[in-house]
């Protein structure tokens, strides 16, 4: 019998590493559109956020693996946040577990109806198939969260693009501040 390696090995103080891992970087000049207004202080090749993935074939059955590392960046005191998106297969529910950082899981239903979830070491959320949602990171260092979900689930960015979510999320000093939108995104 083998003993073989695992295809990922993560250590909470890194990055996750293996042969199956993927990484995508979301820069600044990339991220313009998600805020409010743009900060032209903001270096546009400034990273937002990483995605590492292990993806699996999209098939019924199959799952994908991801950690998101959000840097502690703010958009003219809007607090950074992910593109945000439904699943374009509506039958895939998500899971979402915190392993680092501070946090707000903002979520949406179909109708546009706006909460969220506060996001701290430890929490574990359950996304629902039919709510959209962002991760926004309202602390003062990375925000890691790892996710776990249905290979054949997909993203669709189109709803979000269309209607957007309808509340911001501003640091003002150690306040949290959650503001209805003026714009859709």
């Amino acid at each position: 019998m083998n003993i073989s390696e695992p295809s990922l090995i993560h250590d909470w103080d890194k990055e996750p590493i293996g042969k199956e891992v993927t990484v995508s970087r979301k820069l600044y000049k990339e991220a313009k559109g998600f805020y409010e207004s743009v900060d032209n202080s903001l270096d546009e090749d400034t990273i937002m956020y990483e995605v590492y993935s292990v993806l699996s074939e999209s098939n019924p059955g199959k799952l994908n693996w991801g950690l998101t590392v959000m840097h502690p960046v703010k958009v003219n005191g809007e607090c950074n946040m992910t593109r945000g998106h439904f699943h374009e297969n509506m039958n895939c529910e998500e899971y979402y577990w915190c392993s680092h950082g501070t946090g707000l899981l903002m979520l949406m239903d179909e109708n546009g109806k706006c909460w969220c979830e506060k996001m701290y070491e430890g929490s574990l959320h359950h996304i629902r198939s039919n709510w959209a949602h962002r991760l926004i990171n309202t602390g003062d260092t990375n925000l890691k969260v790892v996710a776990c979900w249905p290979s054949d689930a997909g993203h669709d960015y189109a709803k979000i693009e269309h209607s957007g979510f309808t509340y911001r999320v501003y640091c003002e000093g150690k306040d949290i501040i959650v503001k209805e939108s003026k714009t859709n995104e």
